[in-house]
């Protein structure tokens, strides 16, 4: 094979089992410098980077979904096998499949491999996690194994900022031959069996001491899922305290900003529209972004640590209860972050009806978009207190919202499944070793979720909160005309006619307007009520976002701020949640079920804590 020109982009795929350190590795090679996509035709991730290697030779890189073999079980596997095998379609094959393993657990993933040899495609093994290896004792032979495989064999531990420098030579080097398939009927557990017995020696024996002791706590039925809630527990309650003077700094800053503008130019539609409409709207749900961005630390922190996986087979006889089992942890827990990842993670749920069911309820995991409207309301109608000397009563209450979410969801699975399992088979994963989160792979998730949270605010908030603004400011009142300037705009017709369906809910018109855009985002209820209220309330020159705390309780009994809340458990106000259900499902019929049991739960739900409140 001719040497590939320097000018030419070099395309790799990195392919390899789940729990390989993977992502790790493409974190450390691209940095920034990647983006998150889908393919064409398919709701599968496609994560592409670009690095440059020390010879300058530029490198294009897709980071290809884990999967166990090329017999495909779920669409993320097929994606997988498609795109290796160059037969997807409207995606070029690569130049190079690095295949990555983990060094400590070779008996499972040089089978990958190994099938990765038969499709006759250039290839270099990347054997990841090399130093965890090791310390475990395990001297593998590199030379011997790269003669046995017909591929070259490079060292790498994806979280070490050198890492890579080994892979990163061999992409500098000339690209290799493509490796000699096996024949057709090759035992491919025997080979690696062989393969293991030559190239494999152990310096001293295998302690697993820690993960041993780790995992009969973790593991244990009764002191694991204790463990698990103390540590859901403690994620709810540092959403709100660890993130509250980092929200107090750009809630300054927003307000400063309102100010500013609002000296500096004339009164006005224009100065309305900047300071009531855009900088308020965008300022009240910007304001938030650090709650989200802790709720997302702790996710990432969990995922990378190995503790999720176990946290699934923990749960798994709790699953059960709900007819359903572990697999469905890890999309229910995602969906907690958002829950169209949430959604699209269900791919490796291989029952049909289980997955189906997943789908149905993970919208009622409380996603971060909910986050601006529980914590507004939290704020201002629940006194920030002390309860038994260490808990905040405020964290209290919203971990009693996702508990509420949480217990819902296992409810209408049941009713759902109508008892049962089905066919879905007995709970087989691995279970990868503990490790301390790479800083680094945090890093970049937590940038990433930021980029795509601004986004939102830049587009789609900005663009409901201009419209809401137009919708509450036209047409103005008639001359001598009394009472707020609202009550005369469009939004405030709306409002008034949206009224009798929510007035036994203890809802106000006010609150009608802002679900209206509320239904493309949860969080954009946030950014409509301020606009409401700032257009409404004459004066109010300054930012809303500050001030609409201090309203509400003016404006609100506390049986309605209860009843909003019981609303946003339930209601699926997400337009992009919908639509994902759509492409998941291809079915219409789907997506009328969700929205109308969610609906009805949110309406009758809200119902009843109005009127349980009233009477209390």
């Amino acid at each position: 094979m001719n040497m590939i020109p320097p000018t030419r982009t070099l395309r790799i795929a990195l392919v390899g089992n789940p729990n390989c350190g993977k992502t790790a590795l493409f974190n450390l090679l691209t940095g920034s410098r990647q983006k998150v996509a889908n393919y064409a035709g398919a709701t599968v991730e496609r994560k592409e980077g670009r690095f440059t290697t020390p010879q300058g030779h530029a490198i294009q890189v897709l980071d290809l979904p884990g999967a166990y073999s090329l017999v495909a079980t779920s669409p993320d596997e097929a994606v997988t096998r498609d795109i290796c095998a160059g037969t997807y379609r409207g995606e070029a094959a690569p130049d190079l499949l690095v295949c990555v393993a983990d060094a400590t657990n070779l008996r499972l993933h040089l089978r990958f491999v190994l099938e990765m040899r038969q499709l006759g495609r250039p290839m270099v093994l990347a054997l990841n996690m090399i130093d965890a290896a090791r310390r475990k004792g395990m001297d593998i032979d590199l030379p011997r194994l790269a003669a046995e495989l017909g591929a070259p064999v490079v060292a790498t531990v994806g979280i070490r900022r050198n890492g890579a420098r080994d892979l990163l030579a061999q992409l500098d080097a000339p690209p290799p031959p493509a490796p000699t398939p096996l024949p057709p009927d090759t035992d491919l557990h025997a080979i690696v069996r062989r393969i293991l017995g030559e190239c494999v020696t152990r310096t001293h024996p295998v302690s697993g001491a820690i993960e041993d002791r780790l995992d009969r706590w973790v593991l244990h039925p009764v002191w694991g899922p204790v463990i698990l809630t103390v540590l859901l527990f403690v994620m709810f309650q540092a959403v709100f305290a660890w993130a509250q003077p980092l929200m107090d700094g750009i809630d300054a800053g927003m307000g400063w900003i309102g100010e500013q503008v609002g000296h500096l130019m004339p009164d006005g539609a224009l100065r309305s529209l900047l300071v009531n409409g855009i900088i308020a709207g965008a300022g009240s749900v910007v304001t938030f972004l650090p709650q989200i961005l802790i709720l997302f630390l702790w996710i990432l922190v969990l995922e990378e640590s190995g503790y999720l996986p176990r946290a699934a087979f923990l749960l798994d006889p709790v699953m059960s209860l709900a007819g359903l089992s572990g697999r469905s942890f890890i999309p229910l827990l995602s969906s907690f972050a958002c829950a169209v990842p949430g959604i699209m993670a269900t791919r490796t749920i291989q029952n049909p009806r289980d997955r189906l069911v997943t789908i149905l309820i993970a919208p009622l995991m409380t996603c971060s978009a909910r986050l601006p409207v529980y914590t507004l309301l939290i704020g201002a109608f629940v006194p920030q207190r002390a309860v038994w000397g260490v808990l905040n009563m405020q964290g209290l209450v919203l971990f009693g919202l996702y508990a509420a979410g949480i217990l819902s969801a296992l409810l209408v699975a049941r009713i759902a499944r109508r008892g049962g399992r089905g066919q879905e088979a007995a709970l087989l994963m691995e279970l990868p070793a503990y490790r301390l989160p790479n800083p680094r792979d945090l890093l970049l998730g937590l940038t990433e979720r930021a980029r795509i949270f601004l986004r939102r605010v830049g587009t789609t908030i900005v663009s409901l909160t201009v419209l809401l603004w137009a919708l509450s400011s036209f047409p103005a009142p008639p001359a001598g005309a009394t009472g707020p300037a609202i009550d005369w705009s469009l939004a405030g017709r709306i409002g008034h006619l949206m009224l009798p369906i929510f007035a036994p809910l203890g809802f106000n018109w006010q609150i009608c307007v802002a679900l209206i855009p509320g239904l493309a985002a949860r969080e954009v209820a946030v950014g409509a009520l301020a606009t409401v209220y700032a257009i409404g309330d004459a004066g109010a020159d300054t930012d809303q976002a500050a001030m609409l705390g201090h309203l509400l309780p003016a404006h609100w009994s506390v049986a309605t701020a209860l009843s909003l809340l019981a609303w946003y458990v339930y209601a699926p106000q997400c337009v992009a949640t919908l639509a994902v259900i759509r492409r998941e499902t291809a079915s219409w019929r789907v997506v009328a079920i969700t929205a109308g049991y969610l609906f009805t739960l949110a309406y009758v739900t809200a119902l009843l804590t109005y009127r349980l409140a009233l009477l209390f």
